[in-house]
């Protein structure tokens, strides 16, 4: 249980079995399912409830301290609510002193890079033609269609990191 912005409880927790079954939010975050089964049986799987599942999550281990955000996705209804920053926060404090680096790769999209970077990630690199090589059909968001795959870094230790 975590309390949210207004002191309410919320619940998220680990979800080990059965991740499919969150195929539909899965889906909004990675449209082709293949591409979530890369990562999905060896991902960390979240869910954060709120009177019904609002918002999950798939983190990796990808080695050398860093901890990737593989999949987050917020249900259509219960977006621009807060549950995607909660979603963050929980695994800022879940795994600071586990792992060095929290990352995200993500498509150049005017809805997801400016709130990563609100969230306190910042651009780290790019993987050029990722879309376009990876996935069997154009992927748009926002109208606009994504080719190169964008990562972005936050640091979960305080030595490493000057403004924490």
């Amino acid at each position: 249980m975590r309390r949210d912005f207004k002191g309410e409880l919320k619940e998220i927790r680990e979800i080990k079995e059965h991740k499919k079954q969150y195929l539909d939010l899965l889906l909004l975050a990675d449209e082709q399912e293949d591409m979530i089964d890369r990562y999905l049986e060896r991902g960390t799987m979240y869910v954060l409830d709120d009177d019904g599942v609002k918002a999950e999550c798939v983190v990796t281990d990808e080695g050398d301290g860093i901890l990737e955000i593989k999949n987050l996705a917020v249900a259509p209804d219960s977006q621009r609510c807060g549950y995607g920053r909660m979603m963050i926060q929980f695994l800022e404090e879940a795994y600071s002193g586990r792992f060095d680096i929290l990352q995200v790769g993500t498509g150049d999209s005017p809805l997801t890079i400016p709130f990563y970077e609100s969230c306190g990630f910042r651009r780290s690199h790019v993987v050029k033609g990722f879309f376009t090589e990876y996935y069997d059909h154009p992927i748009y968001e926002d109208g606009r269609q994504l080719t190169d795959m964008i990562y972005l870094r936050m640091n979960l230790t305080t030595e490493n990191d000057p403004e924490k």
